[in-house]
């Protein structure tokens, strides 16, 4: 299982730090992937965090604003979001992969085996 939370309302350019809480599974053997989906839209990949070397990926509208990190002994993965903008609105979920991604292939939703229920992310102007 696992369990997006930390979302809520906040003005633009402010912060939030949403967690991933994993359980059930080895969750340091899985790469960590973080979405959104706005109303309207297609799900989008923000970015992923490998389980073997940390090795992250972002989405290009991120442009340095998103951190993914993680915490194995924890089994717990972080999307550290800042200068939030309205567009950032969305529903925001985590998910678990046990293949090895790579530039290509992080930001798809079927190389996923696992998903949470997301948490709502609300960016007002």
């Amino acid at each position: 299982q696992l369990q997006a939370s930390g979302g809520g309302l906040v003005q633009a350019g402010g912060s939030l730090r949403l967690s991933c809480a994993a359980s059930g599974f080895a969750f340091d053997a899985y790469t960590i992937g973080w979405f959104r989906q706005a109303p309207g839209k297609e799900r989008e990949g923000i970015s992923s965090i490998s389980f073997s070397d940390g090795r992250t990926y972002y989405g290009d509208f991120v442009k340095g604003r998103f951190t993914n990190s993680r915490d194995n002994d924890k089994h717990t993965a972080y999307l550290q979001m800042t200068n939030l903008k309205p567009e950032d609105t969305a529903v925001y979920s985590c998910a678990a992969s046990y293949y090895g991604l790579n530039l290509g292939t992080w930001a798809l939703p079927e190389n996923y085996e696992y998903w949470g229920q997301g948490t709502q992310v609300t960016v007002s102007s």
